[in-house]
């Protein structure tokens, strides 16, 4: 065969050079440090190349394990961390110099860094003088969430006023820029904001507005340099959502990449380009995941994550994906690595990473991106002439907007206007093998955990030295009185063995306590009734004429669960069914919630729990409101709540349970009335 007839080369073409992939995570802990290190340590072996740490709603919140607040919660959403002890057992075996962390950590940020600097510093051999404290601090890499503003609109894991709070996020910027330089110390969230019910204007705005404030902190506070000021931006890092919406999603980010360059370079006279990247870490949206034909999670899944990679411009530095099954309970090992597999099939099989950006030069991407850019924009200034983030947090106003927002989407969903596949469109499905077994779906947190936290702080306070404690929080009280930065009396008083607890009550005598508006009494609720929410009304007219007034429901968010949104969207679609509605905010105890049902004399009790604990409170809730001889009132409980806790809280006495697959919330406002009805001895 001659040169020229040969057949051609059949080697496969170079393919270009593959980009670095984003850090990939999964969002983990629970019941204990002991299982969580397994834990990380099995994920790590999986191929995950950094850590995200859920801590518990007692640890996020300030209380150790022996507070009352902390009861049924603990090890519950995450792990407890009450002591530096329990900081060691989290992270043995695991070096963090030579690991990236992010620590999903907001009112008590500063105390979870001073315990991860100490257990690095332990690990290096500072105490026999292997390395200096300050040659660790220089290697740790990771992130801080540290995002107040939102916890006070949607997440609720706040303890101090806003004033302090931001001074607690500005003396660890302080702190870290010099001591720590590759720690990010705050994940500005719109995270969380999306999940409460934000608009992508809204999601945009709010967490700029946010970011703006904290940077105006740090400068007020002359903490830092002014040459050093751009080094604070250059470390400011946001965390966002990605719905399933992935082309607008990714246009979000392109406004995000756009807006962050113009305010940091107009506003703060930012000249390094590299210091006003738009940097962040995404985890994509968990509430939009969905109980019903839960197997449809893994495509929304995939289809969220593309619209935070597939722009190379504005591409996620952190990716960490929820589970398959978050809407029934906590995920398993094995459907977190299902999620890990996820982005690994796209980082490495698919060609994503061999491109520059495939989007420049579309004139649709851009005319979409421009739109975002001019709402943000328009609504960045509306809340900067009220005074800024925290102005706007105080007066109710962002609040108030994110709960109208989440009213208008929900009533979407309820009229079919916007369409989610098993919940109100193809709902009919073949049965499921991977919930067959439902209880098995899921993995149980380890009932054992609050007991075992609860030996660990007792043993943990028997062995340090209590003089050590005593005069490290004095000092710690002492500088919160003073301008002084708090992280070096933090630092010392972790170094002496104080708890979680015990740092927060400090700082909680100085700085005081607070609680955020709820956003319910002045959010837009359903404009047009509709016949089913109009035959409702009637039904609550008439039962409250039979009963001799209106009808008055008390809602209420018992434990330290923070995540009010489904709480404040049944007030708002209550209200607008004829109810009065009593709605005091979160953090309340089982007492707190029956002295409220005694005090107004309330006619349903319904309960909010997402974290778990429900198998704690609402006993307590249905035993106090026996002893108070409220025992024709009944209870109605929603949350994430797997069936068979479900049967037995029946069995308790609770008159119905909804879960997330019962989206319906003027249907469920007609099985509140028919509990009414049934408790009192009407005709139903």
């Amino acid at each position: 065969m001659s040169d020229d007839t040969a057949p051609a080369e059949t080697a496969p073409a170079q393919r270009a050079q593959k980009d670095r992939p984003w850090v990939m995570r999964t969002y983990a802990g629970h019941s204990t440090a002991a299982a969580s290190n397994a834990l990380y340590r099995s994920n790590l072996a999986k191929g995950q190349t950094g850590l995200s740490v859920a801590f518990d709603l007692p640890t996020q919140t300030g209380y150790d394990p022996d507070s009352p607040l902390a009861r049924g919660e603990v090890g519950k959403v995450g792990v407890p961390v009450p002591h530096l002890g329990e900081m060691r057992r989290l992270f043995e075996d695991i070096p963090l110099t030579g690991m990236n962390t992010s620590m999903t950590i907001n009112a008590t940020a500063m105390w979870l860094l001073a315990l991860y600097q100490v257990v690095a510093e332990e690990q290096a051999g500072v105490p026999e003088g292997k390395a200096t404290a300050e040659e660790v601090a220089a290697q740790l890499a990771g992130t801080t969430q540290n995002d107040i503003i939102k916890e006070y609109l949607s997440r609720g894991t706040y303890v101090f006023p806003p004033e302090h709070s931001l001074r607690l996020i500005s003396d660890m910027i302080a702190y870290t820029v010099h001591q720590v330089p590759k720690w990010n110390p705050i994940n500005v969230c719109s995270y969380h904001l999306q999940e409460a019910g934000a608009t992508p204007t809204q999601e945009l705005a709010y967490a700029l507005c946010t970011a703006i404030a904290v940077l105006d902190q740090v400068k007020a506070s002359g903490q830092v340099s002014e040459d050093d000021f751009e080094k604070v931006v250059g470390r400011i890092s946001f965390f966002v959502n990605a719905g399933v919406r992935f082309v607008e999603e990714m246009c979000k980010m392109r406004a995000f990449v756009e807006l962050w360059d113009e305010i940091t370079r107009e506003r703060y006279g930012v000249t390094d380009e590299k210091m006003r990247r738009f940097r962040y870490g995404v985890q994509v949206n968990s509430l939009g995941l969905t109980e019903a034909q839960p197997e449809n999670n893994v495509q929304r899944i995939v289809l969220e994550m593309l619209g935070v990679t597939l722009s190379k411009k504005a591409r996620a530095r952190a990716v960490q994906l929820p589970a398959w099954n978050e809407a029934l309970g906590l995920p398993r090992p094995w459907d977190q690595q299902w999620s890990l597999r996820l982005q690994q099939v796209l980082a490495f099989e698919s060609d994503l990473l061999e491109y520059d950006d495939i989007f420049d030069g579309s004139p649709v991407i851009e005319a979409k991106v421009a739109e975002l850019v001019e709402g943000a924009k328009a609504e960045i200034d509306r809340v900067q002439a009220m005074g800024g983030a925290i102005a706007a947090v105080e007066s109710g106003y962002m609040k108030q907007a994110l709960v109208s927002a989440h009213a208008a989407r929900r009533a979407a969903i309820e009229s079919g206007e916007e369409k989610v596949v098993g919940v109100n469109i193809y709902e009919t499905t073949e049965p499921s093998p991977l919930t067959a077994d439902l209880d098995g779906a899921i993995m149980a947190a380890d009932p054992e955990a609050e007991r075992t936290a609860l030996a660990s702080v007792e043993a943990w306070k028997a062995q340090r030295d209590q003089a050590a404690v005593t005069d490290a929080l004095a000092q710690l009280a002492a500088d919160a009185k003073t301008d002084a930065n708090l992280m070096e009396a933090t630092l010392r008083a972790a170094r002496a063995g104080a708890t979680t607890g015990e740092w927060a009550g400090t700082l909680r005598e100085v700085f005081g306590e607070f609680r955020a508006p709820t956003g319910v009494s002045g959010a837009v609720g359903v404009a047009d009734a509709g016949a089913e929410l109009g035959a409702v009304r009637d039904r609550v007219r008439a039962t409250g004429e039979e009963l001799g007034g209106r009808l008055r429901l008390l809602v209420g968010k018992p434990g330290l669960d923070g995540h009010s949104n489904g709480a404040e969207q049944v007030a708002v679609r209550a209200r607008d069914a004829g109810f009065e509605v009593i709605y005091q905010g979160i953090r309340l105890t089982p007492e707190q919630i029956v002295s409220a049902a005694v005090a107004e004399d309330v006619h349903c009790v319904g309960l909010s729990i997402l974290s778990g604990s429900h198998m704690e409170l609402v006993p307590a809730v249905l035993d106090g409101l026996r002893d108070a001889g409220l025992d024709d009132v009944p209870v109605i409980v929603g949350g994430i709540i797997p069936d068979s806790d479900a049967r037995r809280l029946t069995e308790l006495g609770v008159a119905a349970v909804y879960t997330p697959k019962d989206f319906g919330l003027t249907e469920i406002m007609g099985g509140i009335v028919a509990a009414i009805r049934k408790a009192r001895g009407l005709t139903p």
